[in-house]
């Protein structure tokens, strides 16, 4: 949803005479496989993770032609006739897809011929699984080099990948000044600061954390993002009563940005988008609950990096951030490495290269 939205903005700002419109296209299927992408797959990473971790690598090693994906696929067609309608009627002159779903459908649409239209697909984990890899498209937009390359493995012809990155939101590739963007949640902006990033739901104990953080030996500042996830603001803004200037319980903003550039250290789940950003704003990370399969290779690749640590429970969360918060270097070294993985362009590369495919005299006004 990020990165659509990070794209149709991009687009947008790239011409005005474009008309960009980003289709959630869960709100375009039936009821049930509605269902299994959103409540069931939530379920299954909260409370049998292990069971998402089996499902995540045999899809991925499945023969794309056996039955399982056969079945798969025509429950999909079948659900999903709502969206089929509503790109068809759109007429659309390119499609950008950030999701495999979508992508796979319209895979079989253009095989078909009921769609003549460019369709381009976007990878938004720094990982590749095989349900991204679809005939027919395009091209697509890798986040990396190695993604890049397993595109490659997976027969995708060389000129057909262009590695640009996760879009994230224009404000992101901006400058911001520190001093201002702390004081607008009346932060110190000489204290050092962590950032607490839920997600979008709010998932993952943020007030547990914020009150450990807040409870080391170290003079420190806490922002917590509840996201939507009221109780668990309510809970946070409580919080913050018992310390004074030292926590900013956040609800849901689109400024994440601004917050960004007023930390020295995220605390967040390893997640395609949410990491973009921090790369893209040079923010070093502590990664915690990962989702097995796609967040757990996502967390592989910036530990590689050196652009972030990883904490397995409590004990090690405060070792890490007493770490590194003491260790200014290192802190600053993890800090030049984030940079240099970060694509805060990402989303103007990918709307420029679709552009030139679909008419090589094209020029960004």
């Amino acid at each position: 949803m990020r990165a659509a939205e990070a794209l149709r903005a991009y687009a947008c700002e790239a011409d005005s005479q474009i008309d960009a419109a980003h289709l959630d296209a869960l709100a375009f299927v039936k009821p049930h496989l509605r269902k299994v992408y959103g409540d069931v797959y939530l379920s299954l990473v909260r409370r049998a993770p292990s069971l998402w971790s089996q499902l995540y690598r045999l899809t991925n090693e499945a023969r794309p032609g056996g039955w399982p994906h056969r079945v798969r696929r025509r429950i999909e067609e079948n659900a999903s006739r709502g969206l089929v309608r509503k790109i068809v009627a759109m007429a659309p002159d390119i499609i950008v897809c950030t999701h495999f779903m979508p992508a796979e459908l319209l895979s079989r649409q253009l095989a078909a011929g009921g769609l003549a239209c460019p369709v381009w697909v976007q990878v938004t984990d720094f990982d590749l699984h095989r349900m991204w890899v679809h005939p027919n498209v395009t091209g697509y937009f890798a986040p990396n080099d190695e993604v890049a390359a397993r595109l490659r493995a997976s027969g995708v012809a060389r000129d057909a990948i262009h590695v640009t990155g996760i879009p994230i939101m224009p404000a992101f590739s901006r400058p911001l000044e520190r001093n201002a963007c702390a004081r607008e949640i009346g932060l110190d902006p000489n204290m050092q600061t962590v950032l607490l990033m839920g997600g979008g739901a709010g998932l993952g104990g943020l007030c547990g954390i914020a009150r450990q953080l807040l409870g080391l030996p170290w003079n420190l500042q806490v922002i917590a993002m509840a996201g939507k996830n009221a109780a668990e603001l309510a809970a946070l803004e409580a919080l913050a009563a018992q310390y004074p200037g030292r926590l900013a319980p956040q609800g849901y903003t689109d400024r994440v940005e601004r917050l960004m550039a007023c930390s020295d250290l995220a605390v967040t789940k390893p997640g395609g988008a949410t990491t973009a950003e921090c790369l893209a704003m040079g923010l070093p990370m502590v990664l915690v609950a990962p989702i097995p399969g796609q967040e757990d290779r996502n967390a592989n690749y910036l530990l590689e990096h050196g652009a972030a640590l990883r904490a397995y429970d409590a004990a090690a969360l405060d070792y890490r951030i007493l770490r590194l918060l003491q260790d200014r270097a290192a802190l600053e070294a993890m800090r030049r490495k984030a940079r240099s993985l970060g694509r805060p362009h990402a989303g103007a590369a990918a709307t420029a290269a679709m552009l030139r495919k679909s008419n090589p005299e094209y020029v960004l006004r």
